[in-house]
């Protein structure tokens, strides 16, 4: 009996000490807090655009024949005015040849009119020759005349079709790879008909589309602000510059500006076409990149940022957990509009100088008590979706 009663005196003991270290355990915890402040925010919306040259020039065969030298470097710069490509010219200097041979015979037969209206003229004054003799002789010298424009104009396309046969670079570019090489039969179908593209790239375009609901909302609150500043509704390029946010998520250095809305929302899409313009300095972007257009679309006075790691989602639902003045710990629904970079921006739920708890989601319950810890959140990210 004694026996058992040290066993037991000592498990007491045991118990007793885990209860104290229990109750220690079970003390408040510290946890880190989020506090909510009212700030200017600035909303953003990325579009997906596909990027242009400032000007995109495809180069054409406008004759056929076989093509017969390249003069330049693919991929490189070409200079405006540089010859690029030469198609035999043999028919077309045959040609003109032949069209100056007609030229020369119907200046030779206006020649012989002219001599014999000069004839007929001073005959029909004396009356040694008809009325209609002397209107046959001018009807045919005034032939003669056509006859000479008719081989003038002949001779003009002739040459102008040789021109053809040398082909130059309207614009200084980067010019790409050639579409058809020495000895390709080229201007005529089935045969390629564009050679090649010079591309301006100092400056690049960018076109995407707006929905039809998004262009509406941009449009009504632009018309709402201009209105209400005075000025007449008008298509502006002014205001915060557009940025471009390529493949790798890297951002272009220079800003853009928006130049072109299409006239019309494409039916078969329900888009409208809007283009914006970026300085490309380096040329580091091509034609047929695909990049994002960020725009301003907003800025909310007095609004409410959280980081997204104090939300839990349940079916579409947003709820945080809110410290109380009794550092109790609260459930709250909230509503959440546009995400910011790693925050939500709240459109309603939450009121400024509120602790939210920004991590330990798993930890803490409805109606515990708390030691907050408020810190900062510092963003990582650098886009807006």
């Amino acid at each position: 009996m004694k026996q058992i009663f040290l066993i037991s005196t000592v498990i007491l003991l045991f118990l007793c000490g885990c209860g104290d270290d229990t109750q220690q355990q079970g003390g408040t915890p510290e946890i880190l807090v989020y506090k909510t402040k009212a700030e200017r925010v600035p909303v953003y919306q990325e579009f997906v655009g596909e990027v242009y040259g400032k000007k995109d020039i495809s180069i054409r065969a406008r004759v056929a024949g076989y093509l017969e030298q390249i003069y330049f470097n693919e991929g490189t710069q070409v200079e405006k005015g540089k010859l690029l490509y030469r198609i035999e010219s043999q028919l077309y200097d045959a040609d003109v040849a032949a069209k100056l041979s007609g030229l020369a015979e119907a200046k030779t037969i206006l020649a012989n009119a002219e001599n014999e209206l000069n004839r007929y003229i001073p005959l029909a004054e004396v009356n040694a020759v008809s009325q209609s003799d002397l209107d046959a002789a001018q009807s045919t010298y005034e032939a003669a005349v056509a006859g000479v424009d008719a081989a003038e104009a002949n001779l003009k396309a002739s040459e102008i079709n040789l021109g053809y046969t040398k082909i130059y670079s309207p614009i200084t570019g980067i010019i790409g790879k050639t579409r058809a090489k020495v000895g390709d039969f080229v201007g005529q179908n089935p045969n390629p008909v564009i050679l090649n593209v010079v591309s301006e790239l100092d400056e690049i375009l960018v076109e995407f589309f707006l929905t039809e609901t998004d262009y509406l909302r941009f449009a009504r609150r632009y018309i709402k602000e201009t209105e209400e500043k005075g000025d007449k509704v008008e298509i502006k390029t002014e205001g915060p510059p557009l940025q471009l946010i390529l493949s790798d998520g890297s951002i272009h250095k220079e800003g853009g500006r928006l130049n072109f809305i299409d006239r019309g929302v494409d039916p078969t899409t329900g888009a409208v076409l809007v283009q914006a313009s970026f300085p490309n300095p380096t040329r580091l972007i091509r034609p047929g990149q695909y990049a994002k257009v960020r725009a301003q679309t907003d800025i909310i006075e007095n609004g409410i940022l959280i980081p997204q790691k104090c939300a839990m989602e349940i079916q579409g639902k947003y709820s945080v957990y809110v410290i109380n003045k009794e550092n109790k710990v609260e459930t709250r629904q909230i509503d959440v509009g546009a995400r910011i970079s790693e925050f939500w921006l709240v459109n309603s739920g939450l009121a400024p100088d509120e602790m939210v708890v920004l991590d330990a989601l798993q930890k803490v319950k409805p109606g515990m008590v708390i030691n907050p810890k408020v810190t900062a959140f510092e963003s990582t990210a650098t886009g807006q979706n």
